[in-house]
């Protein structure tokens, strides 16, 4: 986190349509891909079995888990309102950073259901939101195919850090996504041939130690508009 992101450089409608035709661009739909690939690996899961660390982080997976609700409700909200300078100021109870918490009671099946729509709210201000749109992010002044690859980075990646802590393993990713977040977010991180994208948007997360790339123990995406 060394490094503060470059100015937005937007593109043109134009341009932006022919990346998304050419299937480079992240959507509403990778949103929800993403989503639905987390939530089929929560269903199995309920109870205690939530409390269990998940993966690396210091967290929970139930804490966890609604961390990711969080942030796709506040990239939802952010697209909603367009605010340039800020977060919208929304708060949890006590002043809590996070502002979504779900229901303990209702277990795995609260958290699914809370996920999707998350999920389907931010896929939804994705897609009915123009191009131009522009909304604040501290790691950049992003449009709304940023806050969709923000989006689909946090449900796959804490989203690996939950499965860890429920399984103690891993699952692939859902096919092609995480290439494509990496070039939206990660511009200084090239997949090269032979590699696997997957471990890649890991090890670009501090996840992981690919051959020939050291571990991160700083890291930042660049939501801004190149």
């Amino acid at each position: 986190m060394n490094a503060s992101p470059p100015e937005p450089d937007p593109t043109s409608r134009h341009d932006r349509a022919t990346s998304f035709e050419q299937g480079t661009r992240v959507t509403g739909d990778d949103v929800r891909t993403a989503a639905t690939w987390l939530a089929e690996r929560l269903a199995p899961h309920d109870g205690d079995a939530f409390d269990a660390q998940a993966g690396p982080v210091r967290w929970s997976c139930w804490k966890t888990t609604e961390h990711v609700v969080d942030d796709l409700v506040a990239y939802a909200l952010q697209l909603a309102a367009l605010p340039r300078l800020a977060y919208v100021p929304l708060v949890g109870p006590r002043g809590e950073d996070e502002f979504v918490h779900v229901d303990r009671a209702t277990g795995g099946a609260g958290l699914v259901e809370a996920l999707h729509g998350g999920a389907e709210l931010l896929a939804t201000l994705v897609e009915t939101r123009p191009d131009d749109a522009r909304a604040y992010h501290p790691y950049g002044l992003s449009d709304p195919e940023g806050f969709a690859a923000m989006g689909v980075v946090e449900v796959l990646v804490h989203g690996h850090d939950v499965v860890l802590g429920l399984t103690g393993e891993g699952a692939p990713f859902p096919a092609d996504v995480a290439r494509r977040v990496l070039a939206r977010l990660f511009p200084d991180v090239t997949v090269q041939p032979g590699e696997d994208p997957d471990a890649v948007l890991l090890w670009a997360t501090g996840r992981g130690e690919p051959a020939g790339r050291e571990r991160r123990t700083r890291w930042r995406w660049d939501s801004t508009v190149r």
